[in-house]
């Protein structure tokens, strides 16, 4: 499945979960020797919730949330039937979802939960040239904000920053650019994948700088690589997070004895 193309395997680990998520992800993400993705999200059961979700990164890591991948995990547990409106234990706490169409795009809304934003110049990072955001959804998010997305290496710039003593556990490094006041244009560098068609969290991070600036005005199109998403924040609550879940295809694979237990 994928979220403006950012892709994943989606796993119900409910009813069989002998399968070592490190590697069976590490295999299933590889895009020449596996299925190709940059992630897995498994689904498993949860006492406090309809089903608990967890992200495992390209790598192996395993990141606190996924904006697009919940839209994933929300439609295939919505096909599956069982409910249009589904919460999600996460490393970041309950995450609600709620079908809005099943028609020719399937679109899901997220409670993406409050960001909480610093000015990166507290933290003396001079990577900006008009302005940069430390925002905190429960996974940490840079952003850089940039008159123009073509030119910035972004790639060079996020791993200076995984670098940096100041995020012990990495971060995302994300680039916008303020196109209108309900407009922004964004670039992702992911955690454990990389540069990336699309950041659910990192949209909704990029989003929500652009209001709290007071360049841009609620509901924000967001114009990612892969497509186009939809932030809804007013400020102080919840943000919300809407856009497309795209069933690619279904599969089955054995599990040998290097992915299996």
């Amino acid at each position: 499945m994928h979220g403006a193309r950012n892709d994943f395997v989606i796993v119900d680990r409910r009813s069989d979960g002998r399968a070592d998520l490190v590697r069976f992800t590490k295999w299933a993400c590889d895009r020449r020797a596996g299925i190709g993705a940059d992630g897995v999200i498994a689904i498993e059961s949860s006492s406090v919730a309809d089903a608990r979700m967890r992200t495992i990164n390209a790598d192996g890591s395993e990141a606190e949330m996924c904006g697009n991948g919940v839209r994933c995990a929300a439609r295939w547990l919505d096909e599956a039937g069982e409910g249009a409106g589904v919460t999600f234990e996460t490393d970041v706490g309950l995450i609600s979802t709620e079908i809005v169409s099943r028609g020719a795009e399937y679109t899901v809304r997220v409670a993406m939960g409050h960001p909480r934003i610093t000015p990166l110049s507290s933290f003396d990072c001079a990577q900006d040239d008009n302005g940069a955001w430390f925002v905190d959804l429960g996974n940490p998010h840079v952003v850089l904000v940039r008159s123009s997305v073509e030119g910035v290496d972004l790639e060079s710039i996020a791993e200076e920053f995984q670098k940096d003593s100041r995020f012990p556990d990495g971060t995302n490094v994300h680039v916008v650019v303020l196109e209108g006041q309900r407009t922004i244009r964004v670039a992702h560098w992911e955690r454990g994948v990389g540069l990336t068609m699309a950041c659910g969290t990192g949209a909704v991070a990029c989003a929500a700088v652009a209001i709290a600036s007071g360049t841009a005005t609620s509901p924000i199109e967001v114009f990612v690589p892969g497509g186009r998403l939809v932030v809804e924040w007013d400020g102080t609550g919840n943000a919300y997070l809407t856009g497309p879940a795209v069933r690619v295809f279904d599969t089955e694979v054995d599990l040998d004895d290097e992915l299996a237990r």
